[in-house]
């Protein structure tokens, strides 16, 4: 299905682990590559349930956006900390700019804040950022899932399902 895809998965410390662990299990099922991509602070990091424990394939600063056919961020306390690390925030955007899939749940479009791509586009996420996407521009709204362009966005780990289909449609 995903054969020959290769798919970044964000990571930094406090990642909501439902939502890198299913999406991996998903998009590696299908078939893609898929590489954990940390910001450079260490080399494995926990979920915050602690469930979860990833160790990074690379740093953000040393992928380049066009390798990628999409990126996934996940949510939980590592967004906000992620948006903190140029190289991330810089991936993001260009993977964006490139027009690849972009794909964030929860408090991951946090760090599409950053990266400026939500202004003009309709978006979902975790209800107390809703706030922050309608100052940066973006169209919030409440559903499981919303596709606009290349953004993908989903509200929390309830619409996992939905958002892993959503990302395996915009990729085949």
């Amino acid at each position: 299905m995903l054969d020959g895809k290769r798919i970044a998965i964000l990571v930094e410390q406090g990642f909501e682990d439902a939502e890198l662990t299913e999406p991996l299990r998903a998009m590696k099922a299908a078939g893609a590559r898929v590489m954990l991509v940390g910001s450079g602070i260490q080399k494995t990091y926990k979920g915050k349930r602690g469930v979860a424990e990833v160790k990074v394939d690379a740093d953000a600063d040393q992928v380049r956006a066009d390798y990628f056919d999409a990126v996934i961020i996940p949510g939980g306390y590592a967004p906000d900390k992620m948006r903190l690390h140029k190289p991330m925030v810089d991936l993001v955007r260009k993977t964006h700019e490139l027009g690849r899939v972009v794909a964030a749940i929860c408090h991951g479009p946090q760090l599409l804040i950053s990266a400026e791509v939500v202004r003009g586009r309709k978006v979902t996420s975790w209800p107390s950022i809703a706030i922050d996407l309608k100052n940066a521009g973006a169209l919030w709204v409440d559903e499981a899932v919303v596709r606009d362009g290349n953004l993908i966005t989903s509200r929390q780990p309830a619409d996992i399902p939905e958002f892993n289909e959503a990302i395996l449609r915009a990729l085949q």
